[in-house]
């Protein structure tokens, strides 16, 4: 039997504790900015819900986006010190297929910038892939060419050939991670950045600003 889950919903149409990814995603999706997160236990649900968002979830937020540009593609690499006027991005995974958060911060202050999730059905690769892609989108918007941080050699990877490599199936458990991850490629295929995609050295540095802290 599958354990069971406690959502809490902090914003959204109608914020609380439920017991259902379902009835979760009916008070979030299409929501802006909704901000929700999933517990193993009633109590630690109960006691995120009185925290509020953002202290459960280690952050303070700011909005996020899409949009275009038609700068010339950067290829990622590594830098030797840290650029701080930069977002670092990562993912949370419970289960691997599980279910997925990924977020973008400021990396100088530690804000979020962009929160999606949780999503699922989906894996860490995937999540770190669509985490660089978000952030790249939000960033056009802003009009800016800061760098981007990840931890994550293979979303770099999946990055360059623009295509990704995963075994996760494509079924009705999944189709809410691979919606976006299309999403992401159709982007990334039909958009253009400047920015660099940084490779985060977690020996040298420790973990990556938007670390989940679930390791």
């Amino acid at each position: 039997m599958a354990a069971v889950k406690f959502y809490v919903v902090w914003v959204g149409h109608k914020p609380g504790i439920y017991k259902s990814w379902a009835d979760c995603q009916a008070q979030t999706k299409g929501y802006p900015q909704a901000r929700f997160k999933s517990y193993e236990s009633e109590a630690e649900a109960r006691q995120a819900l009185e925290k509020g968002w953002q202290k459960s979830l280690n952050f303070s937020g700011k909005g996020s986006s899409a949009a275009t540009n038609t700068s010339k593609s950067a290829s990622p690499e590594s830098a030797p010190e840290i650029d701080f006027d930069s977002i670092s991005v990562d993912v949370g995974c419970s289960g691997n297929p599980g279910i997925v958060e990924y977020k973008g911060v400021d990396t100088k202050t530690g804000e979020i910038i962009f929160y999606q999730g949780p999503i699922a059905k989906g894996t860490n690769n995937l999540g770190e892939f669509l985490a660089i892609v978000h952030g790249l989108a939000y960033l056009q918007q802003q009009g800016s060419n800061k760098t981007i941080y990840t931890d994550s050699v293979t979303a770099l990877s999946w990055l360059r050939k623009k295509e990704v490599s995963t075994n996760l199936v494509r079924d009705s458990s999944t189709e809410e991670i691979w919606t976006l991850v299309d999403r992401a490629l159709k982007w990334l295929r039909s958009n253009s950045y400047s920015n660099k995609i940084v490779k985060w050295d977690t020996k040298k540095y420790g973990e990556i600003k938007a670390d989940f802290g679930r390791k």
